[in-house]
């Protein structure tokens, strides 16, 4: 069994948390409810941290020179005191490895917030983000961040939580100071990395090389933006032929040609959407359980996060998205 470091998450308090919405709702959430078992929540509501509260008049994003927070009932602007908020509680947050926001809040919305034509004229002029969600993604942009309600997709909810468990185990990585931790962390999700982005991993791989005999700080300063990068966005399914074929390139010697073929057979249904990738996991599995191959039985590409968090409806929903 892997051992899974327990990752932060800030997470917006309507969800799951308390009742703390503007109408005075509390927001079931399935994805919370799953991973409170796993996962170090730190719940806020931007909104009640500032004062307003439950219930509250409804508070929007204004167009204008720069956009501004109002309350249109009262007239007040709220600009100024969030952005002071959210500026500070991100400044005393340490070690966190990602973000679950509520979608769609002048707060907290990541993508897809209103912005209105002026405090009195309620016409839709344009899609923005939340004013605290501006500032994590300013700050914080490279760490697992997403919304309430995207998460019911697979593909979405696999990525966000593989880079949250890898980033969780990094920050541990961090804490050990030694490079020989930082390589060990790089050999066991090389094939997961390599899902990622080859061209990234073959960076990440030179900067954990060191030769130019940088002390840890410095590679560490080279290395996470890297990592960053490589997980931005989710793995294509190309990516992951590439590595299961890679992975399958250690048995080659080992396999009937009956079941070269049917692995082959296996990727070819994959590739057009008839299976899910986790049939191709669960062959590659088997044989690295039946050869004993030590090497791939470390890597995370096989379990990036906690098999429980894996729902039996995941079998192939969501292959469509990014």
């Amino acid at each position: 069994m892997r051992h899974f470091p327990t990752p932060k998450v800030v997470v917006s308090r309507c969800l799951e948390f308390a009742e703390v919405r503007y109408n005075g709702a509390v927001i079931p959430d399935k994805a919370v409810q799953r991973m409170q078992s796993h996962v170090k929540f730190i719940p806020v509501c931007p909104e009640v941290e500032i004062g307003l509260g439950v219930p509250r008049e409804v508070i929007r994003i204004v167009a204008g020179e720069e956009e501004q927070l109002v309350q249109p009932k009262t007239g007040e602007n709220l600009t100024n005191t969030m952005n002071e908020f959210s500026e500070g509680f991100l400044e005393h947050l340490t070690d966190v490895d990602g973000f679950l926001l509520k979608n769609r809040s002048p707060t907290c919305g990541m993508h897809d917030v209103k912005v209105y034509h002026s405090e009195g004229n309620s016409q839709v002029v344009g899609k923005t983000s939340g004013f605290f969600a501006k500032k994590i993604l300013h700050r914080h942009g490279g760490l697992a961040i997403e919304e309430e309600g995207r998460l019911k997709n697979f593909t979405l909810r696999h990525h966000f939580l593989t880079k949250l468990f890898t980033l969780a185990d990094f920050r541990e990585t961090k804490k050990e100071e030694g490079m020989k931790g930082l390589q060990q962390f790089h050999a066991r999700n090389k094939y997961l990395f390599m899902a990622y982005h080859p061209g990234t991993l073959k960076k990440m791989g030179q900067t954990v090389a060191n030769h130019d005999h940088l002390d840890f700080e410095q590679v560490i300063e080279s290395y996470e933006p890297l990592l960053h990068e490589l997980m931005s966005k989710p793995a294509k399914p190309s990516a992951h032929v590439n590595v299961c074929q890679h992975i399958a390139g250690y048995f080659k010697k080992d396999l009937s040609k009956e079941e070269k073929e049917s692995f082959r057979s296996l990727l070819e249904q994959y590739k057009e959407e008839k299976v899910p990738l986790s049939a191709v996991l669960s062959v590659l599995n088997c044989w690295v359980a039946r050869f004993q191959s030590e090497y791939l039985k470390q890597q995370t590409y096989f379990e990036p996060y906690p098999l429980d968090l894996v729902e039996i409806s995941d079998s192939g929903k969501g292959r469509a998205y990014s």
